[in-house]
């Protein structure tokens, strides 16, 4: 399992589809996965700090957990299926870890709340380039890049699309703005 950390949050400028960006801990590989707005929203008011009289879905759960003497100890991001990506949470509570199937974009938004670290399977970090490479995209990707070209048109053959990955600044997606 590799670390990660959100790095940004961006709109798909093709498919307007907001953008969760995590980039591994310590190193230059991300891992874009498309949420919802709502999860989005969640996610950039943890980011920027705004807190509201009321608790909002992710801060409620958050609330809750702790209320029944839960921790969240991590989050992990541990598969891909039909471009559907698959999370868990660890919690810990009394001594006994416990596992909850969740959504990546749930996932993070509870983790910024928590403090609690993300965590990604090291072949989801290589499957994204390799998927990209065999053409096979996660959708909305088409189209996010640089002038709204796509990143094959872009960039041709596999060695160079692997070089644009490289130099691909989450700020190509678009600004999210909840």
């Amino acid at each position: 399992m590799i670390e990660l950390e959100v790095e940004s949050l961006g709109l798909d400028k093709a498919s307007n589809t907001p953008v969760v960006i995590l980039r591994e801990v310590g190193g230059d590989r991300l891992l874009p996965i498309w949420i919802g707005p709502g999860e989005a929203s969640a996610i950039a008011m943890e980011l920027a700090g705004i807190k509201f009289s009321r608790p909002l879905t992710h801060d409620l759960l958050s609330t809750v957990m702790r209320s029944l003497g839960s921790e969240l100890v991590r989050v992990l991001i541990t598969r891909v299926v039909d471009n559907t990506y698959y999370a868990s949470l660890m919690l810990r509570r009394n001594g006994e870890t416990i596992t909850i199937d969740s959504r990546p974009s749930d996932s993070v938004a509870l983790a910024l709340r928590a403090s609690a670290p993300i965590f990604a399977d090291v072949d989801l970090l290589d499957r994204t380039t390799v998927e990209v490479e065999g053409a096979t995209l996660e959708p909305g990707f088409a189209g996010a890049g640089p002038g709204g070209s796509t990143p094959e048109a872009e960039a041709g053959p596999p060695e160079k699309l692997r070089d644009y990955l490289r130099r691909l600044d989450p700020e190509d997606f678009g600004r999210f703005v909840p």
